[in-house]
């Protein structure tokens, strides 16, 4: 909408990875140097990590490009919450392999007779795993097991591992020492500082046409880089608001006046219920928070350890109430016994005696 205005020949800040915007900051350097050094070595795991948005698929992107000049054959995989035997699967999948209905022992067999074909014809092969941090462990294992692979001597399978921060927990938790020894390299990427952002924008607007126009003042860019923490996916995202902002008023200079109204207006989106969402639900969300922020936490506190004293004083009391009922039974059942009343009218008497004292438990803790 807005490329028009401003004489772009693309959108400049599209969600959807593409290659060819792909600004080389240093930590993005430095992960693709560790990729490529994973490619060379032909073995092993590599394990890239980073928060939502920080680049990983985009570098998987950069690298596919590259591996296009290689004798090397690849495959991607995204991977969530899925069972090891499914996860072989979409292994197999993913090189082009039948996987329905196949056994695990049926899968493992492709994998290895298609990998070591793969080898005869002089092409190695990658593997590489996206969206890790949720996997299983018994699915992470089946992926070291199939780095056990080998052909005269030489491993058949090298894999990539790429999964958002909590997946640097998972690969340190105990029952993973294996598949860490087994990974020649590891890096996490960061988000990009305030000049690297700065760096980021510009880049990305220049490789669509873009001649400072619109002019963009230098708080905006600073101010961009507060409001995303340096997040590329949180970047293109404001960008691509206040582009759109500015061109519905024909503005040629985006000012940090713009890059407040668009950020109000992407907290309110984030901040605010869903449309959608229930009004009913709502109100009740709404009466929950609204009770827990009247009643502070010490004082809740307070009022269960009351709650916890009381129902143990009202068991006490029914027990003794309970004894004192049963043993005034007890003589009355013998009193009742001498006058020859049948055992049933003695039963329903004693019945109705333990009803009583039950009673008064329940009496007393209401009245407290």
């Amino acid at each position: 909408m807005y490329e028009s205005l401003y004489s772009f020949s693309g959108k400049p800040f599209q969600l959807t990875p593409d290659p060819r915007f792909f600004y080389r900051s240093r930590n993005h350097q430095r992960a693709l140097a560790y990729m490529r050094y994973g490619i060379q070595q032909g073995q092993g795991f590599i394990v890239i990590t980073g928060d939502v948005g920080t680049g990983k698929s985009t570098l998987v992107g950069i690298l596919f490009r590259e591996l296009e000049k290689q004798n090397l054959t690849a495959a991607k995989i995204v991977s969530t919450n899925i069972k090891e035997t499914d996860l072989l699967r979409m292994v197999a999948a993913g090189f082009g392999l039948p996987f329905e209905r196949a056994t695990k022992a049926t899968l493992l067999k492709r994998l290895e007779e298609h990998f070591k074909a793969c080898r005869d014809e002089g092409r190695r092969v990658l593997l590489v795993v996206d969206e890790c941090q949720n996997i299983p462990a018994r699915s992470l294992e089946e992926l070291r097991m199939l780095s056990n692979f080998e052909y005269q001597g030489e491993p058949l399978l090298q894999t990539f591992l790429l999964g958002q921060r909590e997946f640097r927990s998972t690969m340190r938790s105990k029952g993973f020492e294996q598949l860490r020894q087994r990974v020649i390299a590891a890096y996490h990427l960061k988000p990009l500082d305030a000049t690297e952002t700065r760096r980021y924008i510009e880049h990305r607007l220049k490789k669509v046409g873009w001649v400072d126009d619109p002019h963009i003042e230098d708080e905006v860019f600073a101010g961009i880089h507060r409001f995303t923490d340096g997040v590329p996916r949180r970047i293109n995202t404001l960008c691509d608001r206040l582009l759109l902002n500015a061109s519905l008023d024909e503005k040629h200079v985006i000012t940090t006046e713009e890059l407040e109204t668009v950020s109000s207006e992407i907290e309110l989106e984030y901040g605010e219920p869903a449309e959608d969402e229930p009004l009913q639900a709502r109100e009740v969300r709404a009466a929950g928070g609204a009770a827990a922020a009247a009643t502070p936490a010490p004082e809740v506190e307070k009022l269960e350890q009351r709650l916890v004293a009381m129902q143990n004083a009202v068991e006490s009391l029914s027990r003794s109430v309970a004894a004192q009922v049963m043993a005034q039974q007890q003589g009355y059942y013998a009193r009742q016994e001498r006058r020859g009343l049948s055992p049933w009218a003695i039963a329903l008497g004693v019945l109705g005696a333990l009803l009583l004292a039950g009673g008064v438990g329940a009496f007393l803790l209401l009245r407290s």
